[in-house]
């Protein structure tokens, strides 16, 4: 057990490693100057259609019994949600493109889930909460500002093309922000937690960008291509 603990730990430094090289690099980055958002594709990305599954080789199992949804800072309503309690909210369906930040793209998935919308309405954040940062159950953290969070095609989905989303990629419960690089849309999410000030995630302090617009090519900080 040890010895499997010890391989995982090798693997996920390697990876981080490697990804954290890609940004010193600049890798993938086309330098396409302005915005791109008039194309669906967005600059130096192709599109697949398969959902390839991307994480640091751990995949935490958060059973129905052991999911908890944790809402919380400044907000005036703060609730723990369990999974019966998750579902039991108004639920949306939604139909958006993948933009992942290894140069892929996946366009029509079918989300089903709670809209960001309708959890704003519920906890009711106060306007002093400009920023919003997810923590999964794996310890990865993410962030965005509350106005992206606050778009209308945003969702916590629990379903995928019409089945619960797997393990691999997020289920029972994950964050789904389709405008943004898919880094941002936090797999296994626990914890959502509405701040005055932002504090940047697992990949934005190891050189990735803070916001992470695929139309702009945001995937690394103040890294130039060449």
């Amino acid at each position: 057990m040890a010895d499997d603990k010890d391989d995982e730990g090798r693997i996920k430094e390697k990876l981080i490693a490697t990804k954290q090289k890609w940004a010193r690099d600049g890798r993938l980055l086309t330098g396409m100057p302005g915005d791109h958002r008039a194309q669906r594709l967005p600059p130096g990305q192709r599109e697949v259609t398969n959902w390839p599954v991307l994480d640091l080789g751990i995949q935490p199992m958060v059973t129905a019994k052991r999911f908890r949804l944790e809402i919380t800072g400044l907000v005036e309503n703060p609730v723990t949600l369990s999974l019966d309690e998750f579902m039991a909210l108004p639920q949306s369906d939604m139909v958006s493109d993948i933009h992942c930040v290894t140069q892929w793209s996946r366009y029509d998935n079918h989300w089903q889930g709670v809209a960001a919308s309708t959890l704003l309405d519920l906890v009711k954040p106060t306007p002093e909460a400009r920023h919003v940062l997810f923590t999964a159950f794996d310890g990865y953290t993410t962030n965005v500002k509350r106005e992206v969070f606050s778009a209308p095609n945003v969702i916590l989905a629990h379903s995928w093309e019409g089945q619960p989303i797997t393990r691999e990629h997020g289920g029972p419960v994950r964050v789904v922000i389709p405008d943004w690089y898919f880094w941002k849309s936090a797999k296994w999410v626990n914890r959502i937690e509405f701040s005055a000030v932002d504090k940047p995630g697992f990949w934005e302090v190891r050189g990735y960008h803070n916001e992470g617009d695929p139309w702009r090519e945001e995937r690394y900080g103040e890294v130039k291509p060449g």
